[in-house]
């Protein structure tokens, strides 16, 4: 199957240059196109992804990987909102920066455009293959997804659908394309094709994120993985910060954005600890906790040095006591993965002293990190969250999709 990925790599690469001039009205049109497509072929969608999750089932798969996996009407409600939401929002490409005259009489134009093409690797999740083209295409560019072998019914469905949508208003062959082989082998090609790919995002864990820096010779923005913290400062209302905590890590615990650490200020642990362990057990949360919270509930288990290290995505949390906030920040920035923390305090002082510090892309007060998404932060859909500093950082929407370029107008003027 290798053919299939240059091949696609270069019907992409001619694509994206009919692409980038679009008018938006046309891209909107062919998002509508999407949204119905999606919604009449739900029953087809469903089959496919049945398909994946009985292959996963019989895999003995681990039950929140297989969340991550399915699909159901809600779901897919969400994802042709998700569409609709990208259709009332600007679009960027042709956005003027700035503007400026120099003084011998030069007119520059800072201007935004397409990246080109985007080179998506993910995993389990579907719905990041509608995301992705989506706002790859209001931003003008052409998508190649590579998902993982445990969706692959459930993508090429949606690749289908979404792709004939496009194609019916007049986007050209290539604008949105799927990798259907699920060897390796394939994703390692992809990330060598720096003369037809021009960046490459990585959706997954850490194997993933790994394999993708070290292979790649085309520029990779990082994303996804989410060793999250929330710390309960001692002047914390407690009743929010139990809420929080629960939300954070048990709404949806496969996710890059749940809590895999909890870190709480020695002065409150044995009056906050046994109401929050009483909570966590009650839905199923395996505790790790260091010796001062053992101390408190000897039945937890011993956290080791690996558990503030690890995105665990499911019900497991390492808890650890600290002696104030200068230490919860000390953890947060040695062991986090700079994707989203919160600190939950009634003290001003403390949470600017935690949002100055903490070095993360998404920082919180008095919240549940469960809302770093696209979505969340009306942006409509996201193409992932950058955990990196340049370029991008955060839930990437359109505009993160996008470059510039400089338009310069003279009257004939000539450098001395």
């Amino acid at each position: 199957m290798a053919g299939e990925v240059l091949e696609k790599a270069k019907l992409a690469k001619a694509a994206a240059f009919k692409l980038a001039n679009i008018p938006t009205e046309i891209k909107n049109k062919a998002l509508e196109e999407m949204a119905k497509a999606l919604e009449a072929g739900e029953k087809d969608i469903l089959e496919a992804n049945n398909v994946d999750i009985e292959a996963a089932q019989k895999k003995e798969m681990n039950r929140t990987l297989i969340d991550r996996l399915s699909l159901d009407g809600k779901r897919i409600t969400d994802i042709i909102e998700g569409i609709k939401t990208v259709i009332e929002l600007p679009d960027p490409v042709g956005h003027i920066i700035a503007k400026w005259q120099r003084p011998n009489g030069l007119e520059i134009m800072k201007r935004r455009v397409p990246l080109g093409v985007i080179g998506i690797v993910y995993e389990s999740r579907p719905n990041v293959t509608v995301d992705s083209a989506v706002l790859c295409l209001k931003s003008g560019n052409a998508t190649i997804l590579r998902g993982g072998s445990d969706a692959i019914n459930t993508n090429m469905i949606l690749t289908k659908l979404i792709s004939e949508a496009a194609e019916k208003v007049g986007f050209p062959l290539g604008a949105i394309n799927l990798i259907e082989s699920t060897d390796r082998e394939s994703v390692t090609e992809m990330l060598k094709l720096d003369k037809y790919i021009d960046v490459i995002i990585p959706r997954g864990g850490a194997g993933l994120i790994k394999h993708t820096m070290e292979n790649s010779t085309i520029p990779v923005i990082q994303t996804g993985e989410g060793n999250c913290h929330a710390y309960v400062e001692k002047t914390a209302d407690q009743k929010k910060a139990l809420e929080i905590v629960v939300n954070a890590k048990c709404q949806r615990p496969s996710v890059c954005n749940a809590i895999e650490t909890l870190l709480v200020d020695g002065s409150i642990a044995k009056e906050f600890l046994p109401m929050i362990f009483k909570k966590l057990k009650e839905l199923h949360v395996e505790i790790r906790g260091d010796e001062k919270a053992k101390a408190i509930d000897p039945s937890i288990k011993s956290a080791t040095e690996d558990d503030w290290k690890t995105e665990y995505l499911a019900l497991i949390l390492a808890v650890k006591v600290v002696a104030g906030t200068d230490e919860a920040i000390k953890h947060i920035n040695t062991y986090g993965t700079r994707h989203s923390e919160t600190i939950i305090t009634n003290d001003k002082a403390k949470a600017k002293m935690f949002t100055d510090e903490v070095d993360a892309a998404a920082v919180y007060v008095n919240a549940s990190t469960r809302f770093t998404d696209g979505g969340e932060f009306g942006f409509g859909a996201e193409i992932g969250i950058s955990t990196q500093k340049l370029h991008a950082r955060g839930p990437m929407g359109l505009p993160e999709l996008t470059s510039y370029k400089y338009i310069i107008h003279g009257n004939g003027q000539v450098r001395k």
